[in-house]
């Protein structure tokens, strides 16, 4: 394969898209800001989109070929410093955002052994990994998850930034002048979100009971830790002591973060997983509730159970012992892979419609799920590996034969709707109870 050439104006970062696939990780419901803008085909070149984030300083922007990591920085007019230091404080929170010193492609290949469930899902569902986000940015983006979908949290985000941080720069599209410049927002500061009269301007906005949720945790942790600005660091002191919060255990960091007003024990996981440094943590929703029961041989009193801490802690610890130190890396890549937007992700063409299947209650289910399309690995193939690894799987024998049809069921006609959505419309169904809140970065 010819090597990209590196588009005018960016440098460039070797990286095979099996250690980071920006279309997949950008797009499963982990950070809501990022826009996504196609290229036109003039510039391509193998080439789909560009990638833009604002953040408090710079807006970075990003392009991917298979084998290289495109980037850029675009500062506001006047800001001082080389351009050779500004692009290496980039690379540096490329590095870090992206945890690029953890080897993808090694992680996969131990789940793969471990679990055939992951291994009939890895060759498709290459290059997703855990971003490590701004902690106060990521607690105030998942308190307004609850009860909702991507779509509509990505838009509530973007309000926050357009209404509460000031304009740091506007950019032409990246198509040409016919499209609309956008202009960037960085992610606001507890202060800005904190005075009294923020509530009801987030009521009016449409953010619902959510409004007094973030007005409320930014009031916490500015009477707690003060107001003031840092501009080495560009945060305040709010913000730094969420970052100490890395270096604690996980049960102490979840303590913490339980204090806030709208943070119950799966949001307060999500954000130790996805900007807290704590790889192993697995939130728990009925998504992963069902998931563990038919695949991971849970023992479950019923199906319709209510998700009590108990029965929490029972299923992140099922799966931890299939997955390991990094179990909630490994359930952001099923996840990923059972969203319905996601249906085609990895194909080069539309297979065939799957054959009705049924579970081991004896339901029909139709196989429209993205994990229900074949995949290049033949079952056959993977029934040999199984045979000669030396290491024992966790999951049921029969759990990854079953798993391209029966878990269609979960996600069919799901797309983009939060966890509340789901159940009502399982329910209808005659599907499952309500057991919690949707976790964006679960599907």
């Amino acid at each position: 394969m010819a090597t990209t050439a590196i588009p005018a104006g960016f440098r460039a970062l070797p990286l095979p898209i099996t250690q980071l696939s920006l279309a997949a990780v950008l797009k499963c419901g982990q950070s809501f800001r990022w826009s996504i803008l196609p290229l036109p085909p003039s510039e391509r070149h193998g080439l789909d989109n560009e990638y833009r984030l604002c953040l408090r300083d710079r807006v970075v922007c990003l392009r991917q070929s298979p084998d290289a990591l495109f980037y850029r920085s675009v500062f506001p007019p006047g800001v001082p410093g080389e351009m050779e230091t500004r692009e290496a404080e980039t690379l540096a929170w490329i590095r870090d955002y992206f945890q690029l010193e953890i080897d993808l492609v090694e992680l996969y290949r131990q789940w793969g052994t471990a679990d055939p469930v992951f291994d009939r899902l890895q060759a498709r569902f290459e290059g997703i990994r855990m971003l490590r986000q701004d902690p106060f940015e990521n607690l105030i983006s998942f308190i307004c998850s609850s009860n909702n979908n991507i779509s509509r949290i990505t838009k509530m985000v973007k309000s926050l930034c357009q209404h509460y941080s000031p304009a740091l720069v506007t950019l032409p599209h990246p198509s040409g002048p016919t499209l609309p410049e956008e202009t960037y927002h960085p992610f606001p500061p507890p202060s800005a979100l904190a005075r009294s009269e923020v509530s009801a301007k987030l009521r009016s906005l449409g953010f619902g009971y959510r409004a007094d949720f973030i007005q409320r945790t930014a009031a916490m942790l500015v009477e707690t830790h003060g107001v003031g600005w840092d501009a080495k660091k560009l945060m305040e002191p709010s913000e730094e002591w969420l970052m100490t919060l890395r270096s604690l255990s996980t049960s102490e960091a979840r303590a913490e973060l339980l204090k806030f007003v709208g943070v119950g024990r799966k949001v307060a996981d999500c954000i130790l997983l996805m900007s807290l440094d704590k790889k192993e943590v697995i939130p728990v929703d009925t998504h992963v509730y069902q998931i563990a029961i038919k695949y991971y041989g849970l023992n479950s009193p019923s199906k319709a159970a209510n998700m009590t801490p108990r029965l929490y802690d029972d299923v992140s610890t099922k799966l931890a012992a299939v997955w390991g130190d990094y179990a909630g890396w490994a359930h952001s890549v099923l996840f990923t892979s059972d969203l319905k937007s996601f249906a085609s992700h990895g194909l080069s063409s539309t297979p065939p419609a799957p054959p009705l299947t049924r579970d081991s209650a004896g339901s029909s289910l139709e196989s429209t799920s993205p994990v229900s399309t074949p995949f290049e690995t033949p079952l056959s193939t993977m029934k040999r590996k199984r045979a000669t690894s030396t290491k024992k799987p966790t999951v049921r024998p029969t759990a990854f034969l079953e798993v391209a049809d029966s878990l269609s069921a979960l996600a069919a006609d799901e797309s983009g709707y939060s966890l509340a959505e789901r159940v009502k419309r399982r329910r209808r169904k005659g599907g499952i109870s309500s057991l919690d809140t949707f976790c964006p970065a679960s599907g």
